[in-house]
Order: C-alpha cells, then sequence, then structure tokens
C-alpha cells in the first residue's frame, strides 16, 4: 500500500514563474493567499486542509512564499527560525502563524513564538495550531480536538488567524497576547497532569488494602493452620481489592466539595479563595471518579469470573461432599440467599450508576446538556451511586464485622475500614440538609457575607497578564 503522506494532496498549478500554487475550486478573490514554510508531514497535510477550505496555497520556495502569500504559517523547527532571517523584507508588514512545540516544558521562556517575533519585529506572529497533530488536519476536525488556542499582540491579524481557523472547521480559542505562547508551546507536552494525582492515589490504595488483604486471606491460613491460600492471590485477593478502591475514590469525588461547603460555612463568606490543595482537588473530582467507574468495573468481571475458576469448582464439591458425610440433606440457609440476593442486585445498580456517570463525563455528552442538567447527574445521582454503593458493602458485609473469627491477627475486615470515609462524607451531606444549615449555605452562595463587606481576592501569584492588580476591591 503507498505512503499515504506521499500521495498528491490536490492538483497543482503553475504560473509561468516555476511558483506552484493549490488552488481550492471555489476560492473566494477577496481571501487571503496562504503561505507555507516547511515540507513536513504537518506541513502537507496543513495545506490539505485550507485548500479543502477554500484557500489558495503557495507551498514552493521559502521566498517564492514569502513574496506572494499574504498569511504564512511557519511550520519549520524552531532552531532553524533563524535560516529565514533573509526572509524578513518580504515578510514585512505580514502575518506570521508559528506552529512550532519544544522539546521538553520550558517554564521560564522566552517562546519559540517571542523568539520568531524578535527576529521578524516588522512581522505581526501569532502562536497556533500546535495543539493539532497532521492526522487532525488530515481527517478534519470531526475526528480530532477541535481547538485551537490563539495568542498574539496584534489583534487584527489574530482576527484573521481566528477567521480562518474556523473556515477550517475548528474552533478558535483566544489565549490573550503573546506571552501566553509559552503556556501554548507547554500543552502538548504534558502527560496527563490532571490525571497524576488520582492515578497515583488510586495505585497507593490498591497496594494498601491488597497487602492488607494479602496478610488476613493468604498469610493467616499459611501460618495458623498450614493451608495452602496463595491461589487466591491473582484473582481472589485482587477481587476484594478492587471493589475497595472504587468506594474509597469515590468518596474522594464528593470529599472536598463537602470541605468547600463548611469552609464557606465558617469564613461566611464565599468570596475568600480555598486553600491550594482543595483548590487542586475540586479540578480533579472527574479523574477520581473515573478511576473510582474503572476499578468498579473490574471488580464487576472478576466477580463473574470467580466461578470459572478450577479452585472454586474444587471448593463446591468438596463441600458436598462433607456435607453428604455429615447427613445433610438441605444446606438451604435463607439468611446467606438473602445476603447474596440483595448485595448483588444493590451493586448491580451502583455500577449502572457509575456508568452514567461516567458517561456524562465525557465532553461529547457534556457539552449537549446544560448546567442543571449536567449538576443533576454529577451531584444528586452521584450521591446515589455513592450510597448503593456503601449499601452494598454494608450488606457485604452483613453481620460479619462481629464475628471473632473475622479479624485475623486482630486485624479488622477490610468492608469496615472501607466504610469509614464514605460514611463520614454521606453524614457531612445529611448535615448540609439541615434547613438552618442549609438556608445559610444557600444565602452565602448567593452573595451574602457575615460581615456584610464584600472583598474580591486575587492570588498573590496568579499572572494577571499586565492588567491592574484589583487586589481587595
Amino acid at each position: 500500500m503507498p505512503d499515504e503522506m506521499s500521495r498528491p494532496l490536490i492538483q497543482e498549478r503553475s504560473d509561468g514563474g516555476g511558483s506552484r500554487r493549490l488552488e481550492a475550486s471555489m476560492s473566494e478573490p477577496s481571501d487571503p493567499v496562504i503561505g507555507i514554510l516547511g515540507t513536513g508531514d504537518f506541513s502537507r497535510s496543513l495545506a490539505r486542509r485550507l485548500v479543502a477550505s477554500g484557500y489558495q496555497v503557495v507551498v514552493t520556495s521559502q521566498m517564492e512564499v514569502a513574496s506572494q502569500a499574504d498569511l504564512v504559517f511557519v511550520a519549520v523547527f524552531p532552531e532553524h527560525h533563524s535560516t529565514l532571517v533573509g526572509l524578513k523584507p518580504a515578510l514585512a508588514g505580514k502575518t506570521l502563524v508559528d506552529v512550532s512545540n519544544g522539546l521538553r516544558i520550558n517554564q521560564d521562556g522566552p517562546s519559540n513564538a517571542e523568539q520568531l517575533a524578535d527576529l521578524f519585529p516588522e512581522s505581526c506572529v501569532v502562536k497556533g495550531f500546535n495543539t493539532l497533530s497532521a492526522w487532525t488536519l488530515q481527517v478534519g476536525p470531526r475526528d480530532g480536538n477541535r481547538q485551537v488556542f490563539l495568542c498574539s499582540d496584534s489583534s487584527k491579524a489574530k482576527k484573521s488567524v481566528m477567521q480562518l481557523c474556523r473556515r477550517m472547521g475548528f474552533i478558535p480559542v483566544d489565549m490573550g497576547l503573546l506571552s501566553s505562547s509559552l503556556e501554548i508551546e507547554n500543552l502538548p507536552l504534558y502527560l496527563f497532569p490532571s490525571w497524576r494525582v488520582p492515578v497515583l492515589c488510586t495505585l497507593f490504595l490498591f497496594i494498601f488494602f491488597y497487602s492488607y488483604n494479602f496478610v488476613r486471606d493468604v498469610l493467616h491460613p499459611v501460618i495458623t493452620g498450614g493451608k495452602k491460600a496463595f491461589y487466591k492471590m491473582p484473582i481472589e485477593t485482587v477481587n476484594v481489592t478492587l471493589p475497595s478502591v472504587a468506594l474509597v475514590m469515590l468518596a474522594l469525588v464528593y470529599l472536598p466539595g463537602l470541605c468547600a461547603a463548611f469552609l464557606q460555612l465558617r469564613l461566611g463568606t464565599k468570596y475568600n479563595r480555598f486553600p491550594a490543595w482543595l483548590d487542586r482537588w475540586l479540578t480533579r473530582r472527574k479523574q477520581f471518579g473515573l478511576c473510582s467507574f474503572l476499578c468498579a468495573a473490574l471488580h464487576a468481571i472478576y466477580s463473574l469470573c470467580l466461578p470459572m475458576r478450577k479452585s472454586a469448582r474444587y471448593k463446591v464439591i468438596n463441600e458436598a461432599l462433607k456435607k453428604f458425610k455429615d447427613g445433610v440433606q438441605d444446606v438451604w440457609v435463607d439468611e446467606d440467599v438473602w445476603r447474596m440476593e440483595l448485595y448483588v442486585s444493590v451493586g448491580i445498580m451502583a455500577l449502572g450508576l457509575l456508568s452514567l456517570l461516567a458517561v456524562a463525563s465525557l465532553p461529547s455528552v457534556s457539552n449537549t446538556i446544560n448546567w442543571r442538567e449536567f449538576s443533576f447527574v454529577q451531584s444528586t445521582l452521584g450521591y446515589c451511586a455513592l450510597c448503593m454503593a456503601t449499601l452494598h458493602t454494608l450488606l457485604f458485609g452483613w453481620g460479619r464485622a462481629f464475628e471473632a473469627s473475622r479479624y485475623r491477627f486482630y486485624l479488622p475486615p477490610t468492608f469496615t475500614l472501607v466504610l469509614i470515609l464514605p460514611m463520614t462524607v454521606l453524614l457531612g451531606r445529611l448535615a448540609l440538609f439541615v434547613p438552618c444549615v442549609a438556608l445559610r449555605l444557600r444565602q452565602i452562595r448567593r452573595g451574602w457575607e457575615r460581615n456584610r463587606n464584600i472583598r474580591f481576592t486575587l492570588p498573590e501569584n496568579d499572572c494577571r497578564n499586565g492588567l491592574e492588580d484589583v487586589s481587595n476591591v
């Protein structure tokens, strides 16, 4: 199969002087001629998308691009920007769009776009399109990220690039002045920045509960009775650990909201900023919830696989033989049957609600519902999911918390530890339903203050982008 990137993008037309121009069939005379400096995959995909959007594109030598184009995309590596200095007279007064990225996250600056602006002071530099891939440009915005972040010191140049961006089918996002280009260049280099803490928290909880269950369910039988129990490690121990992590992570989704509510009640205002740790926690609730859903889904799959194991079949056969030798004809126990039926049913409902929360958090779904609907799903149904998951754990435990044989090595059953945080969250939520507390919290969130003085406080290290400091207004 021939390489897709080696195929011609569109038929070329020569204008007699050796200049090659890609023309769209429905281009307008008033449309700017677009030039592209660069011959890589990104440049070819960009040219293809621009031509499909109705623009005339020049993709010839650098001097011809600089002289014939009205708007030029600089699609060369930043270390080669200095080789374009000879084009400075031809590029004077024109708009340059820098699409380059760095090799590593740059926190100190200057950015590639700022360095390009220093090389071409008579041109208007716009930073953008660096968050798009060549594949996204080829297949169109329907299969990729539609947002394009733009910034420039020239509002006229930025508006022209925003218009071009919309015509290509993307959504431009104005990030302000060119000083924001460093942030835009760092965006493609981040590796799941908002997922780091939730994933580490999930791994820590998994290791903790797995080790705890290993000591209770694997080591204890070996040490006290000489029974072989290491076969439990791959499935049974993991299956007991996963719901523990899922329930605690789900409680961690709603705990920061309670902390924020009680902090507002204590301060008597909503205008004081939350502590930095609480701010970060609040912005990562979606990731905590998705990690919880992952563990819950894996728990359901592992549970379905339990009867397939050889060890489970041997246990059933041995138990039946033992009952037969003891002369027991009826092994039906109503309490055990009801416990199993109830906690499985409630667990299925909890997983269904978690699935609904996970689907509603997808951008393609959340963009189709209004804020009230989103709040109802994530808050009301979310607390319903937490209640169901907590009830599932309570029904699983039943009366086992009061049996001395369950405290192996004097360690309480795992479900008793797991229930601490969810029960705390649910009790805190019930406290906010008390009429006097709910009324005061509603007043605070509508602007009421205990001291009757409204204050707006900006963070000390917040970047104001050159605006005047209006703290304590």
